[in-house]
């Protein structure tokens, strides 16, 4: 199946398997590392992008369902270099320990972020419960959270 659609920001037109994940479809054909497969079964939040800016767990969301969409991945949240609000305040707020989760927590986070731009660390908590760190007490990621919101809202939402 013909696939047509924009990833960060480009198109792409891309022929595809009807059983194709979205997360097979960026990493190993498109090249877009950056979404981590944690457990192929939604429960770790590793593999989180943006379709049509909401956050979906790509691991078990189709390619087929990209059609006319517009995927944004890790690799596309900064922009012209610049790092995006969420990803400068876990960077600043040692909101990471061995990474791999990162991605998904960021991208999880900027989503909530848009939804939410005034959280109480209860819900920021909550949001996150579908996002699994096997490295932190998740202090420092609730802390990068709360900063980045902050950041969103100054910069105007970013």
């Amino acid at each position: 199946m013909k696939l047509d659609f924009k990833l960060n920001g480009k198109p792409v037109t891309i022929e595809v398997q009807p059983s194709e994940l979205v997360s097979e479809l960026v990493r190993d054909r498109l090249g877009l590392t950056g979404t981590h497969v944690g457990c192929d079964t939604s429960q770790c939040g590793a593999c989180v992008v943006h379709v049509d800016e909401a956050s979906v767990k790509s691991c078990t969301t189709l390619a087929i369902t990209l059609q006319g969409a517009s995927l944004t991945t890790i690799e596309g949240l900064a922009r012209n270099g610049t790092l995006h609000p969420m990803q400068r305040a876990f960077h600043e707020n040692h909101g990471l320990q061995c990474g791999f989760c990162t991605p998904g927590m960021i991208m999880s986070a900027a989503d909530y972020a848009r939804r939410d731009p005034r959280p109480t660390p209860e819900a920021v908590r909550h949001w996150l419960a579908g996002n699994i760190c096997r490295c932190t007490g998740y202090q420092n990621i609730v802390a990068s959270v709360l900063a980045g919101c902050a950041a969103m809202r100054a910069s105007g939402g970013a």
